[in-house]
């Protein structure tokens, strides 16, 4: 039980005179400064972990496999959609510290709720971009490699004169579905142990402040 559950069990109890006398207003500063300090926690673990995925990308860059991936038509098709991923990720970023400077300076406890909200949303739609950004990539990336890829269209051809031809799309096509999976599970893990801890008490901050506007 955290300092705002205690003074609220203990808000305005006259058997109590011991123990401070609560305003809606005091209330309200208290559940205002939470709501802020957990959107703020947000917007700097979305940067930080920008920050991890571009120094992972930029330590993978130079491998065999990228240097094979970039001779096709895929590197290309990486690239722009990496550009257009960092466009929509600063827009994300964007959003996160405005959401911050809003319920900073918020003064109304409607408004608060509503900003609360609109952060709630942000952070939903902007994991569901990451996930779905990951599955494109890796879809456009296997396309290409099917119709580009030397190595690859020569196992194809061995495998086709051998009449194994389904065989091995299926068993390309399985791998990668199995190491999708697992990352988007271990993503979805920690997307819900970071931001979902968050979003669960601004969620809390949410329904007090609906108790006290009542």
């Amino acid at each position: 039980m955290d300092a705002l559950d205690i003074l609220k069990k203990d808000w305005n109890k006259k058997e109590n005179q011991n123990f401070p006398k609560l305003s809606y207003n005091d209330i309200y500063k208290m559940i205002l400064k939470k709501s802020s300090s957990i959107v703020k926690w947000i917007f700097i673990i979305s940067l930080l972990e920008f920050s991890f995925w571009t120094i992972i990308s930029l330590g993978i860059k130079d491998t065999d496999d990228m240097i094979r991936i970039k001779e096709t038509g895929a590197g290309t098709a990486l690239n722009v959609l990496m550009v257009l991923s960092y466009a929509i990720l600063f827009y994300f970023f964007y959003l996160f510290y405005t959401n911050y400077r809003k319920i900073s300076t918020t003064d109304n406890a409607k408004i608060l709720m509503e900003n609360i909200l609109k952060t709630r949303r942000t952070v939903k739609h902007y994991v569901l971009f990451n996930l779905v950004f990951i599955v494109i990539s890796t879809i456009t990336v296997l396309i290409i490699e099917f119709q580009q890829d030397e190595v690859l269209i020569s196992k194809i051809d061995i495998a086709t004169a051998n009449g194994d031809e389904a065989l091995l799309y299926f068993k390309i096509i399985l791998g990668t579905c199995a190491i999708l999976a697992i990352t988007i599970g271990l993503l979805l893990g920690f997307y819900y142990l970071i931001y979902g801890i968050l979003l669960k008490r601004l969620n809390k901050n949410y329904n007090e402040l609906k108790k006290i506007d009542l």
